[in-house]
């Protein structure tokens, strides 16, 4: 029996995730699904796909990136100092982005970060883990390749808006600092060996294989996934921390919301594995980061606990085209300079992550009112990618 979902922005989806999506909801082990607005073509699952899984787990439901996250610092700094007219103060943001942050595949961070995350990694005797283990090490701190970031932005917090009552956003405008990555090397190992298991168990379902929880194999990856959770956390605390230090001010609240890992919840009355892909929590009061592109605007985002999508939002504005097709289609120095004249600057990037890749973000928003309240605007400042790369969102 096929299970139904509920999708959201249909017009702006194409036919291989609904393929995707189709096949995930006639497992024997779906229980409800969803699709956000976001959604294109993954492994497996549509990224952008939720599934719930009766005391199952799919490592590609999951996704390769396991726990890729956002997180916003927020900072009582003037804005103005992101204004080109700011000049040497402007650039200070630039250098600092340069000299703290790390991108590319395979890259280290070099300085040997020191972070609680590590100290269990000793008895750590999960496989991938343990044969990762100094992988894991040197690149916490790091950001990889693909769509991963870190940005400096101006966050506007509205007089009125829903913030000033329920969230740590008092109205006015910030400096803010905002970070995409994931677990990086380690997480994918994770990914790789624990999803060729599935396969050899179910091998007549492919990407979509899973394992069974209660058994060893599905308890092993169930606590891989959360270390990488906690690994990818790290990642970004090292990050924020460094950056922190270098600007001299410490933030005075921070939000961080994660995408591409498996919670068990409650959904229908019963406890279920919902993987979501691309897709982040949205349950009610819950707060969020959901980007747009390099030159379009982030929004700080509460969750309104819709039952439908099992209680889910887009974790972006989502892709229109492959990094191929773009690369084909986008001049990088053009973009680049369309972007210079709106006052953002960007450090380094890839043509297959300019504007033009992305879905609109209002339109993104505009399909899923009823699944978040937006709370704030972020808008790039200056921006830090790798210089191309291939990331799975």
């Amino acid at each position: 029996m096929t299970t139904t979902y509920r999708t959201w922005g249909a017009d702006g989806i194409d036919a291989g995730s609904f393929d995707q999506m189709n096949k995930a909801c006639e497992l024997p082990v779906a229980v409800a699904g969803a699709l956000m607005p976001d959604a294109h073509v993954g492994y497996g699952l549509p990224i952008g796909g939720v599934l719930a899984l009766d005391n199952a787990v799919c490592p590609f439901a999951v996704g390769v990136d396991i726990a890729c996250r956002m997180k916003l610092s927020v900072f009582a700094i003037e804005p103005a100092l992101l204004l080109p007219e700011a000049g040497k103060l402007r650039g200070n943001f630039s250098r600092i982005l340069e000299e703290h942050t790390f991108f590319g595949i395979g890259v280290e961070n070099g300085r040997g970060y020191d972070h609680p995350v590590l100290d269990r990694l000793p008895q750590m005797s999960i496989k991938p883990i343990r044969e990762n283990a100094e992988k894991f090490k040197r690149q916490l701190g790091t950001s990889g390749s693909g769509n991963h970031f870190a940005e400096f932005g101006v966050l506007s917090v509205p007089e009125h808006g829903q913030a000033n009552k329920e969230t740590s956003l008092p109205p006015g405008q910030y400096v803010a600092l905002m970070t995409h990555s994931g677990s990086r090397g380690s997480g994918a190992a994770v990914c790789d060996y624990y999803s060729r298991l599935a396969k050899a168990q179910r091998p007549e379902f492919g990407d979509l294989a899973w394992l069974d929880l209660g058994k060893p194999a599905g308890d092993e990856y169930w606590e891989a996934m959360n270390y990488m959770g906690e690994y990818a956390a790290a990642n970004h605390d090292c990050i924020h921390r460094e950056i922190a230090v270098a600007l001299g001010i410490q933030p005075f609240t921070q939000i961080e919301n994660h995408h591409n890992f498996a919670w068990k919840e409650r959904h229908g009355g019963r406890e279920v594995i919902v993987h979501r892909k691309g897709a982040t929590p949205a349950g009610k009061g819950v707060l969020g980061v959901i980007p747009g592109s390099m030159g379009t605007p982030a929004y700080v985002v509460q969750g309104k606990g819709s039952a439908d999508s099992l209680c889910s939002a887009s974790h972006g504005a989502g892709r229109v085209m492959s990094r191929k097709q773009a690369k084909r289609t986008f001049d990088y120095r053009t973009e680049m300079l369309k972007l210079a004249e709106r006052g953002i600057t960007i450090l380094s990037a890839g043509a297959d992550e300019v504007c033009g890749v992305y879905k609109d973000i209002e339109q993104v928003m505009a399909a899923q009112t009823d699944l978040v309240l937006p709370v704030a605007k972020f808008e790039p400042r200056i921006v830090k990618m790798a210089g191309g790369g291939r990331a799975e969102d």
